[in-house]
C-alpha cells in the first residue's frame, strides 16, 4: 500500500511507496490526467529532481508522451508507407524491403525501445546474409520511418545513427567497345539486334526502349523521342509511367549509320500502326525483361563478353562514348538526367548539339566496321 503522506508541490507531487521507493506524479499537459513517472527512485530527492526535469521539458515544449513510443514498429511502418506518395514500382520495392528485412527484427517492438545498438546489430546480421545495396536501402527506409516518428513526437531521437550506413561505393561498371557492342548485336536474335544498338548508341534505359512506339521514331532527323517508360511489377503486371521530371521527356539523336537497321527492324518486327510498339516479345506480345534475359545471356556468351556485363551497362557504354566532346549539360540532357524544363531540352536539339554527338558516335561505328561516310 502506498504511503499517501507527501509534501504538496507547485508542480506535481512525490510519495513513498510501500516498497520504500519514491514515486513522482504530475498532470499530463495534454489530457490533464494524473501520470506517474516511468520509473521509481531510491530517495525522495531523486524523485523531486526527476519531477523538476519533467516540469522543465513541459515548459520548453520538449515533453513527449511516454505512451507514444509504445506504438509497435510494424503498425507504424504500415501507416507510414500508406501515407507516402510513391510510384507503384517504388511502393512495391519499399513494401518488400520492409516485409523482408525490417519486420522480422523490429515489427513487434515499441518504437521507443529501438536503440542504436539494436540497429547496429541488425545491420551486421543483414550484411552477413544479403548484399550491401539491399542493406543500405533497408537502412535508409528504417531511418526515414523513424525520422517521421521523431516528427510525430513518438520518440525523441532517431536511433539510426551509424556513420556511412546509408551509402555504399558502387563498383565501376564495364564499358563495351564499339566492336563488342556489334559482336553482341550480331549474336542476338534478329528481333533484338536494334534493341542492343539503340541501347548502346542512345543510352536509353530498357524501360524506355520497351515503351517506344513507331510514332516516337523520327527517321528523317535520325532521332528517338522518349515520352514514357515501361515498368514491370513483381506480379508481372506491366504499366507505362511518365518520367520523373521534364528532363525524362527528350529527343535523343542516334547515328545515321543505324538507319538501315531501323528500317529493317520496322519492316520485320515492329507492331503495326503509329502506336505499334517498336520492340515486341518473341510471341508478338509486350517486351519484358523476363522474355529477353536469356537471349541477352546467350548472345553475350557467344560474343565472348565477360559474364558480369548486364544489359544496363549498354547505357553506361553509350554515356561514356557520347562524353567525348560533349559538355556536361549536353550529356545530362541526352541521358535524361537534367532537371531543366522540356523546352530547354528541345532547344538543345534545335541547336544541333545532340546531332553532333550522334555523328561522332557514327564516326566510331564507321571506323570500327571499316565503312566510309555516307
Amino acid at each position: 500500500m502506498a504511503n499517501t503522506r507527501g509534501r504538496r508541490r507547485r508542480f506535481g507531487s512525490v510519495r513513498q511507496l510501500a516498497s520504500g521507493r519514491w514515486q513522482a506524479r504530475y498532470r499530463d499537459p495534454n489530457t490533464g490526467r494524473l501520470r506517474s513517472a516511468d520509473e521509481t527512485y531510491a530517495t525522495k530527492t531523486d524523485a523531486e529532481i526527476a519531477l523538476t526535469h519533467i516540469e522543465a521539458d513541459i515548459t520548453r515544449g520538449q515533453w513527449a508522451d511516454p505512451d507514444a513510443g509504445k506504438v509497435r514498429f510494424g503498425a507504424y511502418a504500415a501507416a507510414w508507407l500508406k501515407d507516402r506518395k510513391l510510384a507503384d514500382r517504388s511502393r512495391e520495392r519499399h513494401e518488400s524491403v520492409i516485409r523482408l528485412h525490417l519486420l522480422p527484427t523490429f515489427g513487434d517492438r515499441p518504437l521507443s525501445s529501438i536503440t542504436t545498438a539494436q540497429v547496429r546489430a541488425w545491420r551486421t546480421a543483414c550484411l552477413a546474409r544479403t548484399g550491401e545495396p539491399t542493406v543500405v536501402k533497408a537502412y535508409q527506409i528504417l531511418r526515414a520511418i523513424l525520422n517521421t516518428a521523431v516528427d510525430d513526437e513518438l520518440i525523441r531521437r532517431n536511433p539510426c545513427r551509424i556513420k556511412g550506413a546509408d551509402r555504399y561505393d558502387v563498383p565501376e561498371r564495364p564499358v563495351l567497345t564499339v566492336a563488342e557492342v556489334y559482336a553482341v548485336a550480331d549474336a542476338m536474335a534478329s528481333r533484338y539486334r536494334l534493341l542492343v544498338l539503340l541501347a548502346a548508341f542512345t543510352g536509353l534505359r530498357f524501360g524506355e526502349l520497351a515503351s517506344l512506339r513507331r510514332r516516337d521514331l523520327d527517321i528523317e532527323n535520325g532521332a528517338v523521342i522518349v515520352r514514357r517508360s515501361q515498368a514491370e511489377m513483381q506480379t508481372g503486371a506491366l504499366f507505362g509511367k511518365a518520367p520523373k521530371s521534364d528532363a525524362g521527356v527528350r529527343p535523343v539523336a542516334f547515328p545515321t549509320e543505324l538507319l538501315p537497321d531501323v528500317s529493317r527492324h520496322l519492316d520485320a518486327f515492329a507492331g503495326s500502326g503509329r502506336d505499334g510498339h517498336v520492340f515486341l516479345g518473341p510471341q508478338g506480345g509486350r517486351l519484358r525483361r523476363s522474355n529477353f534475359r536469356d537471349d541477352w545471356i546467350k548472345a553475350r556468351q557467344a560474343a565472348g563478353i565477360k559474364a558480369n556485363v548486364h544489359f544496363h551497362d549498354l547505357r553506361h557504354t553509350g554515356n561514356t562514348l557520347a562524353a567525348s566532346g560533349a559538355s556536361l549539360r549536353e550529356l545530362m540532357t541526352r541521358m535524361g538526367h537534367s532537371t531543366s524544363r522540356a523546352a530547354l531540352i528541345y532547344q538543345h536539339m534545335v541547336d544541333g548539339r545532340d546531332r553532333k554527338i550522334a555523328d561522332r558516335l557514327g564516326e566510331m561505328i564507321r571506323k570500327e566496321r571499316g565503312e566510309t561516310a555516307p
